[in-house]
């Protein structure tokens, strides 16, 4: 009779991995983490979301700072003295949702408005002043 693992089913094999690894202590690379909270999601130990933002999380620690940054030239940027109008235009016609705000040359960044804080100002664009009412500090 066969003492050792068996390698005849994906569920043998699983069992098998599972305990070397549970014997080994810890994840031994990123596949073996991810695999484990997959299957803690699965059994509800975790949530779903929670997983997702783990996942997410892994995949931007493989990115180069290129893939995940605007070159310069090609930011989006509203001066200080804009109105709603101005800013608002230039958000939707972006798409972005940050955005640096900058004093009297480019240079000068005061600080990043995010288009989610524009919505309290949606029926009185008077009271807009930016950057004091939505910008926050660089």
């Amino acid at each position: 009779m066969n003492e050792g693992p068996s390698t005849s089913g994906p569920v043998r094999r699983s069992f098998w991995g599972r305990l070397g690894q549970m014997l080994a202590g810890e994840p031994r690379n990123q596949a073996d983490l991810l695999e484990e909270l997959r299957l803690a999601a699965s059994n509800g130990l975790i949530t779903r979301d929670t997983l997702a933002m783990v996942e997410g999380a892994l995949e931007v620690s493989g990115l180069r700072v290129a893939d995940a940054m605007v070159p310069r030239a090609q930011m989006v940027m509203i001066p200080a003295d804009a109105s709603f109008a101005q800013v608002l235009a230039t958000v939707t016609e972006s798409g972005h949702s940050r955005f640096p705000v900058h004093g009297e040359d480019k240079d000068e960044i005061l600080g990043v408005l995010l288009a989610k804080d524009l919505l309290r100002f949606h029926d009185r664009s008077v009271d807009f002043r930016c950057p004091a009412c939505c910008v926050r500090p660089r």
